[in-house]
């Protein structure tokens, strides 16, 4: 694809996430919502592969759907309350419903089953954009409307997010769904704590990005989309090896990594509000996605591939990517721990 068309559809999915941030009526976020879709769906079939063009075709049908139905939402709220005004949904019908498209927006269980077949007919730079940049916009149409939404109803979004998440990932060998059940299961972290604290959300947000940026970044330096990719590297890059193990690791929540940062602040929460059956259903939960990551870290690290070479040094090809986005996430998960009180600080 023409570096020209390429930057064209990234400034349009900037411009449908600000435009989303920006507005207070509904229409305009419907707007952005669609600027947003319709900009990443040329980026996802730009391969002209037939699963690249199923996944864009089911991509396209669930965000159309979610699409109609917040408009649907915000329209019995119109008829029935005369406002437009993203924090004046106060029609149940119609917090309820656009509480559930905004779920299958970003792909929240029960309405998750589109994201983990979607992410696996992408290649592993849209898959980022998809995990992480196109989560942006419906978070921030979620934390405008959560002091309407039903409290039950996010709860148990975020548990069976959280559940199903860790559950469904135990048995997968691709790499891309694997990361997309371990997004679900930290969507469902956001969503909980969003009704309590919002400012947590953001904070839970802003780690998840940085942490699943880096994993998607080491998988594209390693060029490894399947578990018996991974066990082929440790002699060819040992140093990019050790350092996905402890990205992987902070994914799953481990301390002293960045991870466990959040999951930590939001239990704390939780069990501040009075709540702790939630917390301890949560924390047993996150033990599911724990297993699936030491899995991965099994085959990178304790596994070694049939070598039929007589040399100890394998013969390599000089990398010519560009590191520094890596090198920037890499650090930033492993190293953000210390500023937890800072963080904190800024969020009560």
């Amino acid at each position: 694809m023409s570096p020209y068309v390429i930057t064209i559809l990234l400034s349009s999915l900037g411009l449908g996430t600000a435009l989303t941030f920006m507005s207070s009526h509904w229409l305009l976020a419907w707007m952005g919502l669609e600027i947003n879709t319709l900009a990443i769906l040329p980026l996802m079939a730009q391969h002209h592969h037939p699963r690249a063009v199923e996944a864009t075709t089911k991509y396209f049908l669930a965000q159309a759907t979610a699409a109609a139905t917040i408009l649907f939402a915000s329209t019995i709220n119109a008829w029935a309350t005369g406002e437009w005004n993203i924090s004046c949904l106060t029609h149940p019908v119609a917090a309820t419903m656009a509480t559930m498209a905004l779920a299958l927006k970003v792909g929240l269980a029960p309405v998750h089953f589109w994201m983990p077949p979607v992410m696996q007919g992408l290649d592993l730079p849209t898959g980022l954009i998809m995990a992480t940049w196109q989560k942006l916009a419906p978070f921030a149409l979620i934390i405008q409307m959560t002091p309407n939404a039903h409290p039950q109803l996010l709860t148990t979004l975020g548990l069976l997010s959280v559940f199903i998440g860790g559950w469904s990932g135990l048995n997968q060998t691709q790499l891309r769904k694997i990361l997309a059940y371990s997004s679900i299961a930290h969507l469902g972290w956001m969503i909980v704590i969003t009704q309590f604290k919002p400012q947590l959300t953001m904070l839970a947000l802003i780690m998840y990005i940085i942490m699943t940026s880096a994993t998607f970044l080491t998988f594209k330096m390693m060029s490894a989309t399947k578990i018996n990719t991974l066990a082929t590297n440790w002699a060819k890059t040992p140093v990019m090896i050790a350092l996905g193990l402890l990205g992987l690791l902070s994914l799953g929540g481990l301390p002293p990594l960045t991870g466990f940062m959040p999951k930590w602040l939001i239990l704390q929460e939780l069990t501040t509000q009075g709540l702790p059956l939630t917390a301890t259903i949560m924390a047993l939960s996150a033990l599911l996605s724990l297993y699936f990551y030491l899995r991965l870290c099994y085959a990178m690290t304790l596994t070694i591939s049939p070598n039929t070479n007589n040399s100890l040094t394998p013969w390599r090809l000089q990398n010519m990517q560009n590191t520094a986005p890596l090198a920037t996430f890499m650090t930033l998960t492993l190293m953000l721990l210390p500023l937890t009180p800072l963080a904190q600080t800024l969020i009560n």
